[in-house]
């Protein structure tokens, strides 16, 4: 009864009825669960699931030891309106939504992260770069091809420059109504592949990184090359290469979006595509456990199944838990970016966790199945390789903590402003 009075009298009447009451959207309705799925979505992922189970998965252990993409993969990810999501239906894309991508990215990763990597690119930066910044002539060109038969590629890490991405050396020196890119770019992903690259070089040196300038630059342009493609621990059917400009001449009408604005675009682009790799990373997780908690039913140890061992079922359930936290961060953070809100701390988190969660699940993975985890007949170990990028690429987790921690002071310093 003391503690019924207490409950009842604590708050003030006010404050109590307020937050009793559940949330309700604008046209009156609760808002679903974040990870409620609408119709439409269970139709685009059951069509992803098919594609990877069926397409992908019998020669996921042929194209990581070959370290390289097979042509069914690229030409059904095309096909199926895997790449280029989100273009507009007037440019030949299905027009669908940024959460549609992540479904692509969380499914596809569940069976092979190499692909699910191929296709994020192209729909987390290369696409949504040419949709918001592109002139008409530039839509025109590459909106229709990247959702048919063009791949692109985002071309800003360089030698000197990754965490510190403005650092870079590559340049792009005026010439009348051209410029002149020189320089070389790094593990630049689906290279190998790509029919066009956006570039981003220092059109003003002297404005330090307010010079840089993003150029789009077909891979047929004059002095395009691209070098051998990186030998890697994971991921490694996706296509990692140097990229080489040599005396390269663009027009000015190349340049995509304001001169001297590309330091903005690429941070704006990255943000949205921390959520595609935190997508990566929880289907990565989640298909790794898939494969490994059916071994643990049926595998027995003095007389009982592994799974029944407390020790291994607390295991398992931690695991289960973070996988889930890995989803709703995720999937949070999608659903805020596509209704406007502001969402850079929350990717910045998906991301974080996403990735250590991938870390570890896979390597809980490889112990729980005991020696069969540590040979190539079972796909953990390939998993267990392919997480470790998820803390690297697209800002490593250091970037990652740093963004968060500066959301964070700014939010404390203004409250009550």
């Amino acid at each position: 009864m003391l503690q019924r009075v207490f409950t009842r009298n604590f708050f003030p009447v006010g404050l109590r009825s307020v937050s009793s009451n559940p949330r309700i959207d604008v046209e009156g309705r609760f808002p679903p669960p974040v990870t409620q799925l609408n119709e439409h979505e269970l139709m685009f992922q059951d069509n992803v699931r098919r594609f990877a189970n069926n397409v992908i998965k019998p020669i996921v252990r042929e194209m990581d030891d070959k370290a390289q993409m097979h042509q069914s993969v690229i030409t059904g990810s095309f096909e199926n309106g895997f790449m280029g999501v989100e273009v507009p239906e007037k440019y030949g894309g299905p027009g669908s939504s940024f959460f549609d991508t992540v479904i692509v990215v969380e499914e596809l990763a569940r069976i092979d992260p190499s692909v699910s990597v191929f296709v994020d690119v192209q729909n987390t930066l290369v696409g949504p770069l040419v949709m918001t910044l592109g002139s008409e002539e530039q839509k025109q060109k590459y909106l229709p091809r990247i959702c048919t038969d063009w791949i692109g590629s985002f071309c800003l890490s360089e030698a000197s420059s990754g965490s510190d991405a403005f650092g870079l050396k590559t340049v792009a020196k005026q010439d009348c109504d051209d410029f002149v890119i020189n320089g070389n770019k790094l593990w630049i992903t689906n290279a190998g592949h790509a029919s066009f690259f956006l570039v981003f070089a220092n059109a003003d040196t002297s404005k330090g990184y307010k010079g840089i300038t993003c150029f789009l630059v077909d891979r047929d342009a004059p002095g395009v090359s691209v070098g051998k493609k990186e030998d890697k621990l994971g991921i490694r059917a996706s296509s990692t290469c140097p990229v080489h400009f040599d005396n390269v001449r663009v027009h000015k009408s190349a340049i995509l979006g304001d001169y001297g604005k590309g330091y903005k675009y690429a941070i704006e682009c990255l943000n949205a595509g921390r959520i595609g790799i935190g997508a990566q990373m929880l289907g990565l997780a989640q298909g790794c456990y898939d494969v490994t908690i059916p071994y643990l039913q049926e595998r027995k140890q003095f007389g009982s199944r592994l799974i029944d061992f407390q020790g291994m079922q607390h295991q398992v359930a931690q695991i289960a838990v973070e996988i889930e936290a890995a989803r709703l961060l995720v999937y949070n953070a999608a659903r805020m970016k596509e209704n406007g809100i502001n969402f850079v701390k929350q990717a910045a988190m998906a991301k974080l966790y996403a990735s250590q969660v991938a870390t570890t699940c896979t390597s809980k993975c490889v112990e729980w199945l005991g020696g069969v985890g540590f040979t190539k007949e079972f796909p953990a170990e390939k998993f267990y390789r392919d997480s470790k990028i998820g803390t690297i690429y697209e800002g490593t987790s250091n970037i990652q903590l740093n963004t968060i921690a500066k959301h964070v002071d700014s939010e404390y310093a203004n409250r009550g402003k």
